[in-house]
Formats: C-alpha cells, structure tokens, sequence
C-alpha cells in the first residue's frame, strides 16, 4: 500500500530541536524518515520511527550518496514535501569553552563545515527532483551565532552558521521558480540538553522576554514554514531568540 502522507526528511533528529520537530509532524500526520549519527532509539515516542531512521554522519560526504538514493527508495511517488537541515557540531575546548580562531585546527574546520553546511547543499542538490514533484519546502537551522559574536558558540560553528544564511538565500533564488521554497530559522538560547555553563546570566542580561526558548516553539515555526501558510514566504531567516538579537 502507498503511504499518501506528506513526507518530512529531518536530519539531527536523536535530541533537542530535531527530536520536538518530529513529534510536531508527526502530530500533524507527516511522515517522518530520521536522520542521525546515532541509530534509532527505542524511547523515541513516534510511530515508525525505526523504520524510517537513516544511520548517517554527514561529516562523510562519500557516504551521501548511498543516503539519498535509500531516501529516494522510501519516499514513493509522492516526493518529498519538507526538508529540515538540523544537523549540526558546535565543538569545545577540554573544559567545554569556545574555540577561537587561534585554538581551532584546518581538520576542525573542515569537519564543522562538512556537517553545518556542505551536507546541506550536497542533499538539496541531491533530492531536488523529489522536493519539486511534491512543492516541498527546505528550512535551514542557522543560529543567532551566525550573526554575533556568541560566548560559547566557537568560530567554526558561527562562520558555518553565518554561511548556511547565505546558503539559504542562495538556494531560496535557485529553488524558487520550481515551487521549492528555502528558509531558516535562527534559534537563540533554546532549552535542551546542551546548554553551556552560564547561559542563566546571559538569559538575565541579554534576553529581553527573560526566558530561555523550548524546543516546541521551535519546532511549530519550522512546521509553519512548510505548511500553506507560509507559501509565499522564500529566502527568510526568522529569528527565535524572545529579542535577544534586537
């Protein structure tokens, strides 16, 4: 039987953002196919869920294409309505601090840029056909530490983040006279489990709505944009922050 669903390809699916996003779709009657480094885990609360999930890390391009022909293979004739870019490494120092220009090798670099940025172009590029058949939509997960200087957000991670933006713009031009609109969403401080050291005092000073994000506030914007709603919304990066970039 064909499953007639909408269907969402999520990478970094295993916490966080990702893991809201997909209870989100799922709720709304997506079909979710999971992207992550880590096999499916028995907990996650979404039908399917093993069955649809991709073990995949995208630092290893060479294995990209390998991924998107198996894609291609679960998605049927309907094609592929969304595609979220939410995988992404932030890497720290020993003692969990930023990394700056002076503290972070070529090797580093090199692999922040192959998950933050290049993996997302190179599946885009590579599941273009299938968004076009089905009118899909592309959101991005930039950062607020793609347009500041941020005080646990290293170098690598904030120039990847600034690069993905234009990314978006670029393929929001590309994309969009085929019926595949491209945006981003740009979170502040979010809730998870990755939250630096020190991130309460920057909520008190910098963060004008004085709380911290959820990641369901979150992952409803990134369901709006792929929904009718916002069907002529293309090339924008919305900000998440409760006014922390104002």
């Amino acid at each position: 039987m064909t499953d007639e669903r909408k269907t969402l390809l999520l990478t970094g699916a295993s916490r966080g953002i990702g893991h809201a996003t997909v209870k989100v779709f799922a709720r709304a009657g997506w079909r979710v196919l999971t992207v992550s480094r880590q096999a499916f885990a028995r907990e996650c609360p979404w039908d399917g869920g093993e069955a649809n999930h991709i073990q995949l890390d995208l630092a290893d391009l060479d294995s990209l294409p390998a991924a998107i022909a198996l894609v291609r293979e679960r998605l049927g004739p309907g094609g592929l309505s969304a595609l979220v870019n939410n995988a992404a490494i932030s890497p720290k120092d020993e003692e969990g601090g930023r990394l700056g220009v002076l503290k972070t090798s070529y090797e580093l670099w090199e692999r922040v840029f192959r998950v933050n940025l290049f993996s997302t172009a190179l599946l885009a590029r590579g599941l273009f056909e299938e968004l076009r058949r089905a009118q899909g939509a592309i959101v991005n997960v930039t950062s607020i530490a793609g347009s500041r200087v941020h005080p646990f957000a290293g170098v690598a991670y904030a120039t990847s983040k600034a690069a993905l933006a234009a990314l978006t713009r670029e393929m929001a031009h590309d994309f969009g006279r085929y019926g595949v609109r491209v945006n981003a969403i740009a979170p502040g401080e979010i809730d998870t489990a990755i939250l630096s050291p020190g991130t309460d005092e920057l909520v008190k000073q910098e963060i004008p709505m004085g709380r911290l994000g959820s990641p369901l506030e979150v992952a409803q914007t990134v369901l709006y944009l792929c929904t009718s709603g916002a069907s002529y919304i293309n090339g924008a990066e919305i900000h998440i922050n409760g006014g922390q970039h104002v």
